[in-house]
């Protein structure tokens, strides 16, 4: 398991020392020579890309708890491993209280580093994956738990971000298992909507005769089965926000109702005798062009404007690579620590096979990939035995093969063979097929050796039995030459009809 390294130490060959170590186990460190750079650093968005800071205690001007004081003050969690010429008892205590999680004496050798450094990886992976768990349940998701080391997904976050703050309608665009409902929920949480309802429905899989009912509600008595009243995904959803998942699967008479719903801003529950009035933010997504399904005629032109007034292009996971790292590493994470399998991490051939699939199913996908790995893994670590369909991809074809037949044809054959030599290919190019080419193969041999069979058979590398049935399987009985007896009391083949 590797991770992006800060080291801050203000001794140079200390650094020097500490990221060859981190290079050698794969790791990719980042080097500063002060506490003040380091703050900096880590108080960017997704704080700046480091999974682990190696912190030296002793320091000019800002020292390791100073250091360590100032990104607890900012929310800042990562884990810390903190080094020192002095590793009194007294020492750990007070670098543990201050958030520590390790402690490595001067000078740190290659195995208890690397250890550290797993043990930290593997521990921020878990909390990680925690936090957002629990702040997907509370509806507290934020863009600061979905950091990016993509430039395509930084551009997205960056775009929602800017929506978050406003009441702009959004429109999600994206494949199948991009994340688009936990995107949209970090916009949710993040503008002035945030703790208020957050009501998730997927258009396309609501039957076709209850989308009204569903999104706008029901009065009792309404239609056959309306036993009682329904409030509808509308009302459920108000003063906070509605995410409509697919939403190009609505069917035509739905899709007037919700234009009329977002500028109104008031719904008509089947059955019902007045409008009521609803406060929501509606925030859109599909895995196809919506403008695509306008130009056909499945989609509303004027309902499109009204729900794409901020689209946001969430990129596929093929696309963003740069991030399969990171998220392996937190779904190894959270579902070996909900199997209760003691996997520490992931082998680089393995990962190597995971950053250079395709990934169809994007994120969604690359989850289950390692989730099923968990299950099936015997080891401490995963390797590429655990992804066999992954694996076996690597040398497929590629998605959009070349039709045969639009392949060129192979240069046909200008020279003629050499004397004594067989032809491997045809007069246009292409391989002979194997019988004829072991035709010619024994009947030349039989030419050169003058029938002489236990030769023949020696240099071919057959038995003689086995060479008497080719003889006759390939139809060279007439063709062999006669005598084809070594010895006169030997029985062998008659050259017939010659």
């Amino acid at each position: 398991m590797s991770g992006t390294i800060l080291i801050v130490d203000d001794d140079p060959v200390q650094r020097r020392l500490l990221e060859a170590m981190a290079r050698r186990f794969g790791h990719e460190p980042v080097v500063l020579d002060n506490g003040e750079a380091a703050v900096d650093l880590l108080s960017q968005p997704g704080r700046g890309g480091v999974d682990v800071l190696v912190l030296d205690l002793v320091m000019p001007d800002l020292d390791g708890f100073a250091v360590m004081e100032r990104l607890k003050k900012a929310h800042i969690d990562l884990p810390v491993i903190v080094q020192t010429v002095n590793g009194s008892i007294d020492t750990v205590i007070s670098a543990m209280r201050a958030g520590a999680i390790d402690f490595m004496v001067k000078p740190v050798g290659p195995e208890r580093f690397d250890i550290s450094i797993r043990n930290a990886l593997k521990v921020d992976a878990l909390l990680g994956e925690v936090r957002r768990n629990a702040r997907r349940q509370s509806g507290t998701l934020t863009f600061d738990d979905m950091a990016s080391r993509s430039e395509a997904m930084k551009a997205a976050l960056h775009l929602g971000r800017r929506a978050a703050v406003s009441a702009i309608p959004v429109l999600l665009e994206g494949e199948t298992g991009v994340g688009k409902e936990l995107f949209a929920r970090a916009i949710a949480a993040s503008g002035e909507r945030a703790g208020k309802p957050f009501i998730a429905v997927n258009c396309g899989a609501i039957p076709a005769n209850l989308v009204e009912s569903v999104l706008f509600g029901h009065e009792k008595g309404s239609f056959t089965g309306a036993t009682e009243k329904h409030a509808g995904k509308f009302l459920e959803a108000d003063g906070g926000t509605l995410f409509l998942d697919e939403v190009g699967e609505l069917p035509p008479e739905a899709q007037v109702k919700l234009l009329r719903a977002l500028q109104e801003g008031e719904i008509d529950p089947v059955g019902g005798k007045k409008p009521v009035r609803v406060d929501i933010r509606v925030i859109s997504a599909t895995n196809a062009p919506l403008l695509d399904l306008v130009k056909a005629g499945a989609f509303r032109e004027d309902l499109y404007y009204r729900l794409g007034v901020f689209p946001i292009s969430l990129p596929p996971l093929r696309s963003r690579r740069a991030d399969i790292r990171a998220l392996a590493r937190a779904f190894l994470a959270r579902f070996a620590a909900e199997e209760r399998r003691a996997i520490r991490s992931i082998s680089p051939a393995a990962l190597a096979v995971l950053e250079e699939h395709s990934w169809p199913g994007n994120v969604r996908q690359l989850e289950n990939a390692i989730f099923r790995a968990v299950v099936l893994c015997e080891g401490d670590e995963l390797t590429t035995a655990e992804f066999p369909q992954i694996a076996a991809a690597r040398n497929l074809p590629s998605e959009r093969p070349v039709p045969r037949a639009a392949e060129p044809p192979p240069p046909p054959i200008t020279q003629p063979p050499r004397p004594g030599t067989i032809p491997l290919a045809g007069p246009q190019g292409h391989v002979r097929p194997l019988e004829d080419i072991e035709r010619e193969t024994i009947a030349h041999a039989l030419r050169h050796y003058d029938g002489q069979m236990t030769e023949v058979a020696r240099r071919l590398g057959l038995g003689r039995s086995t060479l008497y049935r080719k003889l006759k399987d390939l139809d060279l009985e007439q063709q062999a030459p006669a005598p084809l007896n070594e010895n006169p009391g030997e029985p062998g083949l008659k050259a017939t009809g010659s």
